[in-house]
Parts: structure tokens; C-alpha cells; sequence
């Protein structure tokens, strides 16, 4: 399934995304914006856009990076794991986070505003960086009242640093982390969970811990893959969606 440009309205001017629609669709769909790791909107996550669009979500995918110059897409093909991880870290840092939330939130609105789409069904999906990029948004979202209908995030790496916006993101949400990972530590892991749960509270927010499994353990590279974490937290995905976002409603 292949992807078309949609320009993303912002206070600083068009970013461009690129939009996955499912086929055969008959009435407006539920979307999801799907926010990137920190290599960009690599060919992998261009794949979990269409594997999201084969399950019949409209889904978009901002290009981030393109505030860069030069705008970079991806890097799937690095060999040395520590040049793979240091020029992502070093384009993640160019782009202000307040400038990449505002970006996300953007893209949630183009998003909403596609004429294929049922706007009051509209979540965030984010890796990564995305994972926390995605629970920022939906903070911000909610304190306008117009929040996502769902959220997942995949091992949120700023999620420590965002945990007093956690009182305000009370949306359905799923979180994958993983119980060996270098970045976030369990007792940080915990942190998060305590905040996002509201202690165990909110039964409409799900914390699942992958054993086994380090950061970023769905990107197929072979530095970070863990298959059957991966499978797993796919899976569970997939049928947290189908409660939260279903394709009917």
C-alpha cells in the first residue's frame, strides 16, 4: 500500500506528511497520526503506517525532520550501531521540542480535517521519540479540549521529563516498554506507570512490559529487534485499537 503527500498547515508554514488511506473504504475512518522515532520516517515506519491502513485506519506520518536542513527521511542502512544512534541524536536535537509538538498537534488537525476521515475518531501512535512526542501532544490537545480519542506510545523516551502533564491525559492509552532497556531503567519505568495510571486508577490506560526486550525493540534493525516482543506488543496494539478506535462505530 503507498502513500500520498498531504501538506500539513502550521504557524510556520506547510510540513509535509505522508498519508496512507485504506481501501475500498465506503464511509469516513477513524485515523491515527503516527509519530516517528528519532531516524525519521524511515522505511520501517512507513511500514507500520501501512500495516495500520491494511487494518482500515487513515494514517498519517509528519515528516519531522523536514525543518531540517538538509531533511533527512531515514537511516536504516547504517552498519556501526554508534554512528546509526549518534546522527539520529544529533537531528533530534535540532528541532526544538516545543517546534515538533506543535507539528504533531498540527498534524492531528490535518488529519481531523480530511475529508476521508470521521474527525471525532482520531488517535496518536508514536515510537520512541514519537512515543513521547505523542503523549505531549495529547496533553496539549486535552488542555484545548480536543483531545485524541487514543494513544499509544512505544518506550516514550521523554516520557520521564513529561510526567507533571500526566493529570490531563486521561484518554484511552496503551504503553510498551521493554524490561531490559539501556535508555529507561525499571524503576524509571515505574515512575511512568505510577503517573500515566494515576497509581493504578485509570483502568482505561494499559502498561505493558515486554522481558527481555531493550529500546526500540520493534525496529527491525538488528541492533535493537526483539521478535517476539515485538510480535507481542504488535498484537496487543492491534486489539487495543480495535476496542478504543474501532473501524465502525
Amino acid at each position: 500500500m503507498s502513500a500520498t503527500t498531504l501538506p500539513i498547515p502550521t504557524d510556520a508554514g506547510d510540513l509535509p506528511g505522508l498519508l496512507w488511506l485504506p481501501e475500498h473504504r465506503e464511509e469516513p475512518v477513524p485515523g491515527l497520526v503516527v509519530l516517528q522515532e528519532i531516524f525519521g520516517v524511515s522505511d520501517y515506519i512507513q511500514r507500520r503506517c501501512a500495516d495500520l491502513a491494511a487494518l482500515g485506519y487513515a494514517v498519517l506520518a509528519p515528516q519531522l525532520f523536514a525543518r531540517l536542513d538538509p531533511p533527512i527521511v531515514g537511516i536504516d542502512d547504517w552498519e556501526d550501531a554508534e554512528s546509526w544512534l549518534g546522527e539520529a541524536m544529533t537531528l533530534t536535537q535540532q528541532l526544538p521540542w516545543e517546534r515538533a509538538e506543535a507539528d504533531a498537534i498540527a498534524a492531528l488537525g490535518a488529519l481531523r480535517a480530511h475529508g476521508a476521515v470521521d474527525s471525532e475518531r482520531v488517535g496518536l501512535l508514536g515510537f520512541c521519540y514519537g512515543g513521547g512526542l505523542a503523549f505531549a501532544a495529547a496533553a496539549s490537545a486535552a488542555e484545548e479540549d480536543r483531545p485524541p480519542t487514543t494513544l499509544v506510545s512505544y518506550y516514550g523516551s521523554a516520557l520521564p521529563s513529561l510526567l507533571d502533564r500526566a493529570g490531563v491525559v486521561t484518554m484511552p492509552s496503551l504503553h510498551h516498554f521493554g524490561t531490559a532497556d539501556d535508555f529507561i531503567p525499571p524503576e524509571t519505568v515505574e515512575q511512568i506507570r505510577h503517573a500515566v495510571t494515576a497509581g493504578g486508577t485509570r483502568e482505561q490506560v494499559r502498561f505493558e512490559l515486554h522481558e527481555g526486550a531493550g529500546h526500540a525493540f520493534d525496529n527491525p534493525h538488528p541492533f535493537v529487534h526483539h521478535a517476539q516482543a515485538s510480535d507481542a506488543a504488535w498484537q496487543q496494539t492491534v486489539g487495543f485499537l480495535a476496542e478504543t478506535l474501532p473501524l465502525r462505530a
